[in-house]
């Protein structure tokens, strides 16, 4: 995976070639401000409120002095900053789009942060709402910090123009979502993209499935896209439309949900998944899905309502983290 190959997977890189085939969308460039300050890892105070909080009036001198916290005349007030223009920007596009959006940077979606939303999800209707899921999420912070992790060509990055995207707000069933991955414009693999639940639909219609993503690769995707390697996600609607919903580059940056990514490389052990039908035609991408609720996965974004030094500790990351806990175990013991 090269540096050209992560940028060709941007999403105003690809959008203006594949509109017709996914979901309405709005692209707006992304101040420098407004960078810096998503990149901030100081307190948290979420800013693009269409209205600033009001606080009430006490109602006594008792009620005053309970809400009076600190009388230290160095007790500093954060406050968040203010940007008025990109506000009446992003809540006109909003506007446009029907009132909420899917947000995302140019290439990943804040999907780590949902937790943290008053709704326990990705829509937003302002960018308050925005900034909240942005600075909570370690996805958005990659893709400022390290969009070109796993390349293997060792030019200068390229200077990035970093764009905030909303995507029109659809309901979307993640039973019905599938990512494909493609080989030398060959579409190789399919696999179930949520692999946290059992689909019995799915289980029972995976060959329908598995063509119906075929004849639409064929007639909208193959050779028409910027490179021969790359990976895409797409929706499969009740009346079995398929809807193109992003591109991803094909390698380890990707998740490669129910394959391996030695497997998708090599294509080893890929048509085994094939029935015997499917297995006679060379073209025929391996299918895989969750067989049964004893194959179903755990999230991966759980990990992240956790503090970081609890995953470090229990994947052993961080091994000096895991020296100190090891260290203070050990005095503790000789304390007793």
């Amino acid at each position: 995976m090269k540096k050209e190959h992560v940028l060709h997977c941007q999403f105003s890189a690809w959008y203006p070639l594949f509109r017709s085939f996914t979901i309405k969308s709005v692209i707006l460039p992304l101040p420098q401000n407004v960078k810096d300050y998503l990149l901030d890892d100081g307190t948290l105070v979420v800013s693009g409120r269409e209205d600033p909080p009001t606080c009430s009036q006490p109602n006594s001198d008792d009620e005053a002095e309970e809400i009076q916290w600190s009388d230290d005349e160095n007790t500093t007030t954060l406050t968040a900053p203010e940007f008025p223009e990109f506000t009446t920007q992003v809540q006109e596009a909003i506007n446009s789009l029907g009132g909420s959006v899917f947000p995302k940077l140019n290439w990943s979606a804040p999907r780590d942060a949902y937790w943290i939303a008053m709704n326990s999800s990705l829509k937003c209707k302002t960018l308050s709402d925005i900034f909240l899921l942005f600075k909570s999420s370690d996805f958005i912070t990659r893709d400022f910090t390290q969009p070109f992790l796993h390349c293997t060509d060792d030019s200068p990055d390229p200077c990035m123009e970093y764009e905030l995207v909303l995507r029109k707000w659809c309901e979307l069933i993640p039973g019905a979502e599938f990512r494909c991955f493609v080989k030398e414009n060959k579409l190789i693999g399919i696999s179930q993209r949520d692999y946290t639940q059992y689909y019995d639909h799915i289980f029972k219609q995976k060959e329908e499935i598995c063509r119906c993503i075929q004849d639409f690769f064929k007639k909208h995707i193959q050779y028409k896209f910027l490179d021969e390697d790359f990976v895409f996600d797409i929706y499969k609607d009740s009346r079995g439309k398929v809807w193109l919903i992003d591109f991803n580059p094909f390698g380890e940056v990707t998740d490669s949900l129910l394959f391996t990514w030695e497997e998708l490389i090599s294509e080893k052990n890929l048509k085994g998944d094939l029935s015997e039908g499917d297995a006679q035609e060379q073209d025929s991408p391996a299918f895989r899905c969750t067989n049964s609720e004893a194959t179903v996965q755990p999230s991966p974004y759980l990990s992240y309502r956790l503090p970081k030094d609890f995953i470090d500790l229990s994947t052993g990351e961080d091994a000096y983290k895991l020296i100190d806990f090891l260290k203070l175990k050990r005095n503790q013991q000789e304390d007793d």
